[in-house]
């Protein structure tokens, strides 16, 4: 028997894993690249690109709001151009830097075999759970987007695992739903931006720890199946895969953006801007939007946020969860940069942080439930999980503003 000699590679890798893996340090280590990451994402180099392209767009809808004065187009086609499609979009877009720089990071983590590791740090406490850390690849994947999420649980063999991983997903915050935190971590809590944004993720995974704790010993009992994998060596990252990555959610981002977004937007502006009779409306509380709105506000008025165009923006958040801020955006009448003031009008700092503990929970976007319907094979199971991820929203959302509402 030959033994073969260890590479310099697999040595270094064997000593960094000493530290990274370690049994006391590894979680704490995780959790700081994690708050590093989103640091440098919502409150430095991210923030910074946003802020720039967001001025950008504001100068980009003012020239051409400009033209189509001066050109003496149709005041009704003019709005549409500018308060609903220039508006909307753009609103929505001004996150892209965000959304890439936060790929950006996460790409160098997976390309450097980090990534790896962490799935085999959190087999042990996946287990405790119920799940084990096969599971924390398509909840990993969850943080970008739910639909490869959720296709990405074929490769659990155990098909309770799968089940309970597919609950799960919902939990862990998607990119879309970065636009959303973005524009009220800004509004109302600008000192505290990134804490805010940190805490909101790590509310999702305390919350789905909890949901799985209990599905464990209720509807999913068993034990979950063993988890072998091979760790590679670490290696630098590569700049051609990273920009790979960083392309694919920016190219997602901006085909969903003149996509969903885009008709979204045109249809969220005809509903405000005409009343049931078709008539223009000179104030949006008129329109056919205000009446579907008012319908809806008082389930919501219990949460703190029982206005109709709060309302509204989450029926269409269903759509696409970037559709919440260009629908805030149409409704306000404002731009990127005058958001705060106009979101001022409808939420307080308490009631804001409720609406987004409520985004952060409520039903996944319209993509997300067909791919759910089509991994289960069920379309009953899919209502399902729209009915539990809703009235999980609205109990936490209820709890923390009546709490709040008590102390404040």
């Amino acid at each position: 028997m030959v033994k073969g000699k260890e590479s310099k590679e697999r040595l270094r890798s064997i000593k960094i894993d000493n530290i990274l893996t370690n049994k006391y340090l590894a979680i704490p280590i995780f959790l700081s690249v994690m708050f590093l990451i989103f640091w440098l994402t919502f409150n430095v180099v991210g923030a910074f690109l946003s802020d720039s392209l967001s001025e950008g767009i504001d100068i980009l809808i003012a020239k051409v709001d400009l033209f189509l004065a001066n050109y003496g187009i149709n005041p009704v086609i003019h709005s549409l151009i500018t308060d609903g499609i220039l508006t909307g979009v753009g609103n929505v877009l001004s996150f892209l830097p965000i959304i890439v720089t936060l790929f950006f990071f996460l790409s160098i983590l997976e390309d450097t075999g980090y990534m790896a590791r962490i799935a085999f740090v959190m087999d042990k406490p996946l287990r405790k759970i119920g799940l084990s850390g096969k599971s924390f690849v398509p909840m990993l994947i969850g943080f970008g987007c739910s639909v490869p999420a959720f296709m990405a649980t074929r490769t659990l063999t155990s098909e309770r695992d799968k089940k309970l991983t597919i609950l799960l997903v919902p939990y862990m915050s998607c990119t879309a739903k970065i636009p959303i935190y973005a524009v009220f971590a800004a509004a109302f809590f600008t000192k505290q931006r990134a804490l805010v944004m940190i805490g909101l993720y790590i509310i999702g995974i305390l919350l789905g720890i909890v949901f799985s704790v209990i599905m464990k010993n209720t509807r999913y009992q068993g034990k979950p199946i063993p988890f072998v994998m091979e760790l590679p060596n670490y290696r630098l990252p590569s700049a051609r895969s990273v920009l790979l990555l960083m392309w694919e959610k920016a190219k997602d981002f901006i085909e969903r953006a003149f996509t969903v977004i885009f008709l979204s937007t045109i249809v969220i502006w005809f509903l405000q801007k005409f009343d049931i009779r078709l008539n223009e409306v000179t104030n949006s509380a008129d329109s056919l939007l205000a009446h579907v709105g008012r319908l809806l506000a008082p389930i919501f008025a219990p949460l703190g946020f029982g206005d109709w165009r709060a309302a509204t923006a989450l029926v269409t958040g269903f759509t696409a969860k970037e559709a919440v801020v260009s629908t805030l955006s149409v409704l306000l009448d404002m731009n990127a940069s005058e958001m705060a003031e106009g979101l001022s009008q409808i939420f307080s700092p308490l009631s804001a942080f409720s609406f987004l503990l409520f985004t952060l929970l409520y039903t996944p976007c319209m993509a997300a439930v067909a791919t759910i319907k089509r991994e289960l094979n069920s379309g009953l199971k899919a209502l399902t999980v729209v009915i539990m991820q809703c009235t999980v929203a609205w109990l936490v959302a209820f709890v923390f503003y009546q709490l709040g509402s008590l102390f404040l």
